[in-house]
């Protein structure tokens, strides 16, 4: 609305005829409307809007104490003004159609205090008034007055939080603007949101102008919680390395509040050491570093205890005991005893083939090697770690020993390795009376016993770290052997022994396995899973180096061995889920052969990606299940596999990465389709999720055998250890759908005996701490079977079923175990439900819903949760589950 140039003189008109004055300017059309808009107000609004529009005008005045009063007051009236969710308040309504007016008076006015108040106003304005993407509310922020953010309300400051990030990076793109005004306000933003339990919306602020540093001086004891759990699980869909600065901000955040068993979570998953170490310095509470014991042991991670981090040297033994597992074995039988499941089962207990109709029970009781051999690993994996069973295993009143050898002796050559192998899956975890037990076998004259042997000395001691190291002292001179079996047996359980330790003895015999031009293809293959194995994400360029000297030394004919493909997983495995580190490896990569090239790339790319949820990734594996091949090319399979590891990380990129998996099974060719259900399978490890068992279901029946073998296969993988009576039904009617095909029905076996892994009290799931922790270890024995399986023909139904061992290195037992001070188990009442994910929701929301209250030790399925349901004791670890140590609370009163 134009103003006249005497408008002075106006000042002294009253209200009503200043304000009846804009409508005689416009047309006439325009007056009628506002005198029927101006009809529906009420008497108060009507005032209200009057009273602003004389406000506008009097801003407008000559004299500066007219101007100061209008603009105070209509400061106020904004300010005061309440408004709901729905409406805008009252005077943002009415002066929208002075918007244009004040902001020209605006350019005006010279440099003063009045124009930065005037700027203030016009900022709160520009709010509901501006158009989209010009940034005004912003711009006349910065021109304004530095007066108190938050007196204008929480909108205002959202909608400022949300115009500070496009012009914090277009000045990012000019390398002479200054930062320096904006950052100030993002300091009183954060300070705002801060003091507002709006912690989610600060972080993200500082997100996007990339400065998280200074969150840490905002936080408080009220709020560090919500703020961390926010940052950490907002880790998951942050592209490196954003991720790691996240994990490493509320590392430092805990570490302030002293929050010290959340810190050495976030230290783990940021898989540094130096954390690690610090946090066990800093702590003066024996108790709570045998809580972090029980952490590291659940991670499988390698610590050796010095004296800064314990003083005393008892106490440091029993850390050390704590971390290296050793008391795993006692605390499983325990649960075992506990759910009353001690009672070895054989696999006709499994099979239950009384349930099914005619024809494939009669060949159930035929004997047969193949059948056999499935029978072993299905006692193997449903009687491991009982330390009894009802074949390999004799008890006092059989016999003597003609049971045991009965049983090794109806398997043919490579057969009798997995059979005396399987004696270490029944013993697993329990080192001692493991090794008196396969002892007798150590000297046996087949080379086959021998060499199941070797690697059963290995699947004890999996997991478990002793001072003794027996698996390095029996296994490392067979290593060196003339026969590629033993070689192979020995050196399998080396990989399974020692995996992610380290341990440099190791790396200096086996590079020279490597090294020689002479070693047979099957036993440099194993050679460099193993040394893959034991450096698991370590990115040794050693070890690296002698991979790629021995891929490039093989000639084109070994190129074309399904074996080789274990060289780039090997080389994989050095770098998993290491993201950037691996770049200068894939380069060299790119020289190899052609047959090998693709193929190492993606395993390559799939591996250091594992478990990291980068879109990207999956966006380029996804391109390389889109190209048309020639014959002879095999890296879809990984590309596809590779889908899932990088997927995996967080629920929502795995329900997208099933989707797309769907499409790639409508429209993708044969050796695409053939991978898509071992990737499946990953994603929902030990997880069985309605949808996929469906699809896995459909897919056993499909007319290609090696789709269906791999759908048999990913159905006992996604119900390992659930004991999950659909797809035990699944697969008993597979059993008499395939009883002629042998393949098939060892296929069958394997999953049946994996559904019912450890009786089901076992997992495979890489994840604990409530998915917030990925375990390297048990991740690389899931990738090296799967990759085994995407050429079923070659390994597992041929002479190599004993990588199925690989699994073992997965294996851990789904519970929550409660230790009262002294280690010693304690019955607690707890809630055992369905976890919610409550990050960053505004109160204190349940965590769990649909629970159920039972007394530990309890067994937890996947997306289970467990709280206390008592005060008398208190956790020393917020997440429940594995081994959680006890307090007794000092301010309980029992009840009367």
């Amino acid at each position: 609305m134009a103003v006249d140039p005497t408008s002075n003189a106006n000042s002294s008109t009253p209200p009503a005829a200043s304000a009846a004055k804009p409508p005689s300017v416009k047309d006439p059309k325009k007056s009628k409307k506002d005198e029927k808009k101006d009809e529906d107000l009420s008497e108060e609004d009507l005032a209200l809007k009057e009273q602003l529009e004389l406000y506008v005008e009097r801003v407008q005045d000559s004299d500066p104490g007219v101007q100061k009063l209008a603009l105070e007051s209509m400061r106020q009236e904004i300010r005061t003004a309440t408004s709901s969710m729905t409406s805008v308040p009252k005077p943002l309504k009415f002066l929208r159609p002075h918007y244009g007016t004040l902001k020209e008076y605006f350019g005006k006015m010279s440099e003063s205090v009045l124009r930065k108040y005037l700027a203030d106003i016009l900022s709160v304005l520009a709010m509901t008034m501006s158009a989209e993407g010009e940034r005004e509310s912003l711009k006349y922020r910065l021109l304004g007055s530095e007066g108190d953010i938050g007196s204008w309300g929480h909108e205002y400051v959202r909608n400022l939080a949300g115009e500070i990030s496009p012009e914090f990076s277009k000045r990012q793109q000019f390398e002479e603007a200054s930062i320096d005004d904006l950052m100030d306000l993002v300091q009183q933003i954060v300070a705002f949101h801060m003091k507002h339990n709006a912690e989610p919306e600060a972080v993200d602020l500082l997100m996007e102008v990339e400065d998280l540093d200074l969150l840490v001086e905002h936080v408080d004891s009220t709020n560090y919680k919500r703020t961390c759990s926010y940052l950490t699980s907002s880790a998951s869909y942050l592209a490196g390395p954003d991720d790691l600065l996240a994990l490493d901000i509320a590392y430092g955040i805990y570490l302030k509040f002293e929050d010290l068993t959340n810190a050495l979570r976030t230290g783990v998953a940021l898989d540094n050491l130096q954390y690690i170490k610090h946090i066990y310095e800093i702590s003066n509470d024996l108790l709570q570093k045998k809580q972090f014991s029980y952490i590291l042991a659940q991670h499988g991670l390698v610590l050796e205890l010095d004296d800064e981090m314990v003083a005393d040297d008892d106490d440091r033994e029993t850390l050390q005991d704590i971390i290296n597992n050793v008391k795993l074995s006692e605390g499983y039988l325990a649960l075992a005893r506990d759910i009353e499941v001690m009672e070895p089962k054989s696999p006709e207990d499994i099979y239950k083939v009384h349930l099914i109709d005619g024809r494939a029970s009669a060949s159930a009781s035929l004997d047969s090697a193949r059948q056999n051999l499935a029978a072993t690993f299905v006692n193997a994996f449903v009687n491991a770690g009982f330390g009894q069973d009802k074949l390999m295993t004799v008890t006092s009143e059989s016999s003597g020993g003609a049971n045991t050898g009965h049983w090794l002796f109806k398997n043919k050559e490579h057969g009798k390795a997995s059979a005396a192998a399987s004696l270490g899956m029944i013993l697993l975890w329990d080192v001692d009376s493991g090794l008196a037990q396969i002892d007798k076998y150590l000297h046996s004259n087949d080379n086959h016993v021998v060499a199941g042997a070797l690697l059963g000395v290995g699947i004890v001691n999996c997991n478990i770290k002793n001072d003794c190291d027996p698996a390095f002292a029996l296994l490392i001179d067979f290593t060196e052997k003339e026969d590629p079996t033993l070689r192979i047996g020995a050196i399998m359980g080396l990989g399974i022994a020692y995996a992610g330790s380290h341990k440099e003895e190791l790396k200096v015999r086996l590079s020279s396995i490597l090294g020689d031009s002479k070693t047979p293809l099957e036993v440099l293959a194993f050679t460099a899973i193993t040394l893959g194995l034991v450096y698991v994400g370590s990115c040794c360029e050693e070890i690296a180096q002698s991979i790629i000297f021995a891929l490039m030394d093989r000639s084109e004919a070994e190129l074309s061995d399904p074996l080789v493909r274990f060289l780039p997983l090997a080389l994989g495995l050095l770098y998993l889920g290491k993201q950037e580190s691996v770049e200068a490896t894939s380069e060299v990569s790119k020289t190899f052969h052609e047959k090998i090239r693709n193929y190492c790339d993606v395993t390559l790319l799939s591996l250091a990606y594992a478990g990291t949820g980068n879109v990207l990734k999956i966006q380029k594996l996804l391109g390389y299940c889109a190209q048309h091949l020639e014959k002879g090319e095999s890296h879809q399979g990984p590309a596809v596999l590779g889908i899932g590891l990088v997927a995996m990380a967080e629920e929502l990129g795995l329900d997208m990465a099933i989707r797309s998996l769907e499409h790639l099974l409508q429209y993708g060719e044969q050796n695409i389709r053939r991978a898509v259900p071992l990737s499946l399978g990953l994603l929902c490890i030990s997880n069985p999720k309605v949808n996929v068992m469906d699809t896995l279901s459909r897919l056993s029946h499909d007319s290609d055998g090696e789709v269906s073998m791999a759908a048999i296969v990913s159905l006992g993988l996604i119900g390992a250890g659930t004991n999950n009576a659909r797809i035990a039904g699944m697969l008993r009617n597979l059993s008499s759908y395939y009883y002629k095909e042998a393949g098939h029905l060892f296929c069958v076996r394997i999953a049946q005996g994996l559904v019912h892994l450890g009786k089901g009290l076992l997992t495979l799931s890489p994840y604990h701490s409530d998915r917030f922790l990925l375990s390297p270890i048990k991740l690389s024995g899931l990738i090296t079977v799967l990759h085994a399986c995407l050429d079923m023909k070659a390994t597992v139904l041929g002479k190599y079923h004993y990588m199925l061992y690989f699994l073992v290195l997965a294996m851990q037992p789904r519970m929550l175990m409660t230790v009262d001070e002294n280690l010693k188990p304690l019955s607690v009442p707890v809630r055992v439900g369905q976890a919610v994910d409550v990050v960053g929701q505004a109160g204190r929301p349940k965590t769990i819903t649909g629970f159920q209250t039972h007394s530990t030790p309890v067994l937890l399925a996947a997306g289970d949760r467990a709280e206390l349901a008592t005060e008398k004791y208190i956790p020393l670890t917020k997440v429940l589950e594995g081994f959680v140590i006890m307090k007794e609370n000092p301010d309980y009163r029992e009840e009367n």
